[in-house]
């Protein structure tokens, strides 16, 4: 069956101007068209007219660069949301924790979400794990994410590439189907 018929839909979790600054989260941000996957993605949602949230992170640090205070809060002008989309507020790497998203999907009867959005390794990874443990089929979009580099407890830079693969690889077919961009519009 294809997604379109089992009311599917689109979580597209942070993407947000303050994610632009490449280092202050790390540097080295790998996927750097995944904003523009997540458009092409949030497009053919909206023309087959499935069910859309945007997820926003707003920070509880006065000095991040998501907290509401600040430009980086806003979201990225390629996914900006429309009027009629709802847009989900949430302080915690879960959508799901302190928000009313999952009431939202439920009353539609929706069973079936997609995951797009920043960082893989924090938001995405938790807001995944928390739909795949509520129960819902998840999909996990591969190349509509990113992550930036990470300093281990040793000093040690992983590479935001080594983060993100092996972060995907720890919820494929655990959590969610993790699959690309084409390999998800060929679904739909």
């Amino acid at each position: 069956m294809r997604l379109r018929e089992l009311n599917t839909a689109l979580l597209l979790v942070d993407i947000q101007k303050g994610f632009d600054n490449e280092a202050y989260w790390g540097g080295n941000r790998n996927n750097k068209d995944a904003e523009e996957k997540c458009a092409q993605i949030l497009a053919e949602w909206r023309n087959l007219n499935l069910p859309i949230y945007h997820i926003q992170h707003s920070s509880q640090n006065p000095n991040s660069l998501l907290h509401k205070s600040h430009p980086g809060f806003e979201i990225q002008d390629v996914v900006k949301p429309l009027s009629h989309e709802p847009v989900i507020i949430k302080d915690v790497n879960s959508a799901f924790i302190g928000t009313n998203l999952e009431t939202l999907l439920k009353d539609r009867n929706i069973k079936n979400v997609v995951i797009v959005g920043l960082t893989t390794n924090h938001c995405i990874s938790t807001t995944t794990r928390m739909a795949g443990n509520l129960g819902f089929e998840t999909i996990l979009v591969s190349d509509a994410t990113a992550t930036f580099d990470r300093k281990g407890l040793n000093g040690k830079i992983f590479s935001s590439e080594t983060i993100h693969q092996t972060t995907l690889a720890n919820l494929h077919e655990e959590f969610a189907d993790v699959i690309s961009t084409i390999e998800l519009l060929s679904r739909v």
